[in-house]
């Protein structure tokens, strides 16, 4: 009995760690995005989807919105608490998604 239960306690470890799925930097910045993009960049709604959209039209798109070169209500705003790194990130995420 004392070894079955080792045994299930090493095994829930282990199964544990092999589940555990790697949250990457880009993934926590999109994160922000599905509040109105929905989840994976997949719009429910009026907001366009970025989902599978190039990344280089993603990262040209927040680019505009962060120095004030394309209109927006709340994009602008969003836009300007990332570097050009994290847009690249972002951009780079969202291209990938189908």
């Amino acid at each position: 009995m004392k070894r079955i239960l080792i045994f299930l306690i090493l095994y829930f470890c282990f199964i544990g760690e092999v589940l555990a799925v790697e949250i990457t930097r880009a993934v926590m910045l999109s994160n922000s995005c599905a509040a109105c993009h929905g989840t994976h960049g997949k719009s429910p709604g009026e907001i366009p989807a970025i989902n599978g959209k190039s990344s280089r039209f993603i990262s040209q798109a927040l680019l505009e919105f962060r120095e004030g070169r394309r209109s927006a209500t709340v994009m602008g705003r969003h836009a300007t608490g990332y570097s050009d790194e994290e847009i690249q990130l972002i951009a780079d995420y969202f291209s990938t998604l189908p």
